[in-house]
């Protein structure tokens, strides 16, 4: 009785395992088909026209881009900083709890809040304006928690053995966390990097209040300045285009674009994350 439930599970599991499969699938076979329609180098490398009725979409992946940057240099700090006095330093356990709690709500908070309070504090407070910069830092505190929780995880996963080691040796507290921990849970920190980049890349609500325009023929020459991004420029040709025989295509190759940068930016990590985990093996 007990072997038959087990195998019941077992192909639940596996029919959910290939319903999510055949779904992602399905939607990459869709955006796929659709968005190579108008996909060439000159809408790659190309400034929108007439309208965004012609033209390209440079300037909005040049923005998607910078803004993904800022997030991850702003939030990637902060998590490991945060993740290593959660793991080796904090004490109180009431305070332990009440820490991953808030982080665990702050994971689950819709994304349009962040943009609410991005536009609060940042915009209207630091004066920063609809900008780059607001954008940017505005998604920087939204993967702040899946950096903080990866970043936990990784460094609970090394084995305490080497502290013990580093600690027989005379090291300190903190030089056995620089020396010893980190540089074995860099795969798994790298790997809450490419968490935060791919949901930084593609949010759309916080950058739509904080640091996107809808249409520009130029590049932000400052932090200051705001910025076309892949997520709104599909939001607004599929919401605002008057024109949708032009638009909707443009759109597809938009996502189909955004995807293949996502795509992109966790191969590359993966790749990198494997070669470091072969050199770090032991």
């Amino acid at each position: 009785m007990k072997l038959l439930r087990q195998k019941v599970w077992f192909i639940i599991f596996h029919i959910a395992v290939l319903i999510g499969i055949v779904f992602l699938f399905t939607i990459i076979v869709v955006i796929m088909l659709n968005g190579m329609k108008v996909l060439s180098i000159e809408f790659i490398t190309g400034f929108p026209r007439k309208g965004m009725t012609e033209g390209g979409i440079f300037p909005a992946i040049i923005g998607t881009l910078l803004l993904a940057m800022i997030a991850i240099c702003f939030a990637l700090p902060l998590g490991v900083f945060a993740a290593i006095y959660l793991c080796e330093y904090a004490e109180n356990r009431l305070l332990l709890r009440i820490i991953r709690g808030a982080n665990n709500a702050l994971a689950g908070t819709p994304s349009v809040v962040f943009g609410l309070f991005g536009l609060s504090v940042f915009v209207k407070l630091f004066g920063f304006g609809v900008s780059l910069l607001s954008g940017g830092l505005t998604l920087g505190i939204l993967i702040l928690p899946v950096i903080i929780r990866a970043t936990e995880e990784a460094i609970r996963a090394v084995p305490h053995e080497f502290r013990y080691a580093s600690y027989a040796l005379g090291a300190t507290k903190w030089q056995t966390i620089r020396g010893t921990v980190l540089p074995v849970a860099i795969p798994g920190i790298l790997t809450s990097a490419i968490l935060g980049i791919g949901r930084a890349a593609g949010e759309t609500a916080p950058i739509l209040f904080t640091a996107a325009t809808f249409y520009t023929r130029r590049l932000p020459r400052s932090l200051f300045d705001e910025v076309m991004a892949l997520p709104v420029h599909i939001y607004g040709l599929m919401t605002e285009g008057m024109y949708p025989q032009y638009h909707v295509p443009i759109a597809y190759g938009t996502a189909f674009v955004l995807l293949m940068l996502v795509l992109a930016i966790n191969l590359i990590a993966i790749i990198i994350r494997y070669h470091m985990r072969r050199a770090k093996r032991w």
